[in-house]
């Protein structure tokens, strides 16, 4: 991919970046973390399960391995219970994200986790203090560049950004954020530009909210940005799942019945996240990527949507599904009338999946439409 020598910022000037995927969801599904305190033992504990899935995010297209450092602040652990400590847990996460991206050409991210400290109102030095335990081990590790994620108040970040910048090294900044705004009621726009004020090179949202309503709210960022002659490069990293209904919430999908363990009928199918890709794209946002509930398969398939706006095709390119040009010549399904329709960009776009739940209405429309109809195959073997 060639961007391993050059700074991140210089890249997103020519081209867009594809990030990597959820790591606290994918690696809680494969046994490794545990639901509720999502905090990331895994990297001291289970070190090859980290190294397996920054490979498949490399092999998918990512530009970006992130350290799994999720929630790994000092206040966080405490609650949690666990005998690790922020700097045993940041240096070994750096060492397996580097492991994968050096060799791949990819950037290493250092990814910095909002604080209990700070909603426990123990004021702004004891905050900064957990950021610059955070942050110290990312400059000795030579990250390429710093994610403050997932912050709910806008007030946080702007201590945040007051260490991170101290680092000279270049910054991303991005909220859990919905139509609402901050969960302190600051509106949407004004959380961009205090995050672009406050110094971020690049701005947006992560995590919360699915791929249509996170659009929606890059869209008034990047408004409010423009009429203040703010121009931090955007950034997207949506829920993998679609909860349109939580929209007007500040919750997100916590708010959700199937949170967190009844998630997988929400789950965007790869269609879904090509399109997200195509459409974070063409509104200017030039940093893009999943948050919780995306595979290494929907990286790919973001990947391979803007190849050509990229220069290049990931690794994993060839195995990609590609419409499904190929269905109709599987020896198993080309006899089925059912197969010959599902070729093309257009089918596979507009698709309305079912949840296959009976009172979902999806599955209620399609119902009487499907005609039964023997299928006779050819043994290919006979041929």
């Amino acid at each position: 991919m060639g961007t391993q020598s050059r700074n991140i910022l210089e890249v997103l000037k020519e081209r867009p970046i594809i990030s990597d995927g959820s790591y606290v969801f994918v690696l809680e599904k494969r046994g490794f973390v545990k639901i509720g305190p999502w905090t990331p033992e895994v990297v001291i504990e289970h070190p090859e399960a980290v190294l397996q899935l920054h490979r498949e995010y490399l092999n998918a297209g990512a530009d970006i391995i992130q350290t799994f450092t999720f929630f790994a602040s000092e206040s966080r652990l405490s609650i949690a219970g666990k005998d690790y400590d922020t700097k045993l847990i940041n240096k070994r996460a750096c060492d397996l994200a580097a492991e994968i991206a050096r060799p791949g050409n990819a950037f290493v991210c250092g990814g910095v986790s909002p604080t209990g400290t700070y909603t426990d109102g123990k004021g702004k030095a004891a905050v900064q203090e957990e950021f610059k335990q955070q942050v110290n081990i990312y400059v000795d590790n030579h990250c390429d560049f710093l994610l403050a994620e997932f912050f709910p108040y806008v007030e946080e970040i702007e201590w945040a950004m007051e260490v991170l910048k101290a680092t000279n090294k270049p910054v991303a900044v991005t909220m859990r954020i919905g139509p609402l705004g901050d969960w302190a009621g600051v509106s949407v726009e004004d959380c961009a530009i205090r995050m672009a004020k406050a110094g971020a090179d690049i701005v947006g949202i992560n995590c919360q909210f699915d791929p249509d309503t996170c659009l929606k709210v890059i869209a008034r960022m990047k408004d409010a940005l423009d009429k203040e002659g703010l121009k931090p490069i955007l950034m997207v990293q949506p829920l993998g799942h679609m909860v349109p209904e939580v929209e007007n919430t500040y919750e997100g999908y916590f708010a959700l019945p199937e949170f967190p363990t009844a998630l997988e009928s929400r789950l965007l199918t790869r269609h879904e996240a090509r399109k997200f890709a195509r459409e974070a794209y063409d509104l200017g946002v030039r940093y893009i990527g999943g948050c919780c509930g995306f595979e290494p398969y929907h990286i790919r398939e973001m990947s391979d949507e803007l190849k050509v706006e990229r220069g290049f095709e990931a690794p994993g390119a060839e195995k990609c599904a590609a419409f499904c040009v190929n269905l109709n010549d599987s020896p198993s399904l080309k006899d089925m009338d059912s197969t010959k329709k599902k070729v093309g960009r257009d089918y596979w776009m507009n698709l309305r999946p079912s949840s296959g739940r009976p009172e979902n209405p999806r599955l209620q429309e399609l119902q009487g439409t499907l005609t039964p109809k023997p299928v006779v195959h050819t043994n290919p073997l006979n041929q």
